[in-house]
C-alpha cells in the first residue's frame, strides 16, 4: 500500500517477544525492513536489529533502556501490556506509566512525520463515565505523582480496564501536544485477542464476559497480525491526517452496544453489575 513503506527508518517496539508485538515485527518485516529495536524482558525471535531486555514496570530500568535508545526514531510502538492476573502496581507501571514516559522521552528523537502508536483494549471503551477523575490523573506533574494518586484509590472497576481507558483520553490530549511537532499518536482497541494473555484475560474478566465479547464480535478472537497491521498502517505516512484516535478493531462490537443493538444485560448480570 502507498505510504506503509518503512524502508530507511527506525521504529521502537515495547513487547515484542509475543503476541501483538510477535505479529508487529514480521509486518514490518514485510513493509521495508526498518532497523528495529525491541524493549522486553525475552529475547523476541521476529525480524529485529537491537534488543534491550527491559522490565517495564521499574523505573531504573525503563530509564536504563531509553539512554540505550539511539536516534532518531520514526515511529514508537507502545505494545506490552499486563492483566490483571499481575499486581496492580504492575499493572499501573506498565498499562500507563511506561507508555507515557517513552512517548515523552522520545518525542524529541522524532522528525516531523514520525508518529506514536498505542495497543489498548475494548476494556477501555467507557472512558468517558470517568473522564473528570481520568482528566484529574493525567493533570499530575511525573511518574511519583501519578503513582501516589493510585494508592488506595477505589477505581470503580479493575485495574486494567481503568488503565485502558486512560491511555484512550491520554491519546487524544497528546495529540495536540504532538501536532505542534509534527508528531501523530493513535490507539488501537481490540476485543480478545488470541495470544498467550488469553488465559489470564479469562481468570480476571471471566469466562462468560469473554465468550460474550468473543461471540458478539465475529465467533472468533482477533488475531496478533490483524492488530498489528493497523499499528503499522497508523505509524505510516499511509495515515499521515490520522492522530488522537482510538481505532476499535473489534468487528463491530462497541458500535452494537452504542446503538443499542446489542443487548449485554445478561453478561452484566454474570459479572454481578445489574
Amino acid at each position: 500500500m502507498s505510504g506503509m513503506d518503512y524502508a530507511g527508518k527506525h521504529v521502537v517496539v515495547t513487547g515484542g517477544a509475543s503476541g501483538v508485538g510477535a505479529a508487529l515485527l514480521e509486518v514490518l518485516a514485510e513493509l521495508g525492513q526498518p532497523r528495529v529495536t525491541v524493549l522486553d524482558l525475552r529475547q523476541p525471535t521476529g525480524p529485529h536489529d537491537t534488543f534491550i531486555e527491559t522490565n517495564l514496570a521499574d523505573e531504573t530500568a525503563l530509564e536504563g533502556a531509553i539512554s540505550r535508545i539511539e536516534g532518531p526514531v520514526d515511529a514508537l510502538f507502545n505494545n506490552a501490556g499486563v492483566a490483571d492476573t499481575m499486581p496492580r502496581d504492575v499493572v499501573i507501571a506498565v498499562n500507563l506509566l511506561a507508555p507515557i514516559r517513552l512517548t515523552r522521552a522520545l518525542v524529541p528523537m522524532m522528525p516531523v512525520g514520525g508518529a506514536v502508536a498505542i495497543t489498548g483494549s475494548i476494556a477501555g471503551m467507557s472512558w468517558a463515565k470517568r473522564l473528570a477523575v481520568i482528566q484529574e490523573l493525567l493533570n499530575l506533574d511525573g511518574r511519583k505523582a501519578m503513582v501516589d494518586w493510585f494508592e488506595g484509590r477505589d477505581l470503580g472497576l479493575d485495574t486494567y480496564s481503568f488503565t485502558k481507558e486512560v491511555m484512550q483520553v491520554w491519546t487524544m490530549r497528546e495529540a495536540q501536544t504532538l501536532r505542534a511537532h509534527g508528531i501523530r499518536i493513535n490507539n488501537v482497541c481490540p476485543t480478545p485477542i488470541d495470544t498467550p494473555l488469553v488465559g489470564d484475560f479469562r481468570k480476571t474478566v471471566g469466562e462468560a464476559g469473554m465468550d460474550f465479547t468473543i461471540a458478539h464480535s465475529g465467533g472468533r478472537m482477533v488475531s496478533g497480525r490483524e492488530v498489528a497491521s493497523v499499528l503499522a498502517f497508523l505509524a505510516s505516512p499511509a495515515a499521515s491526517f490520522v492522530s488522537g484516535q482510538s481505532i476499535d478493531i473489534d468487528n463491530g462490537f462497541r458500535g452494537a452496544i452504542i446503538t443499542g443493538t446489542l443487548d449485554t444485560s445478561s453478561v452484566r448480570a454474570s459479572a454481578g453489575r445489574e
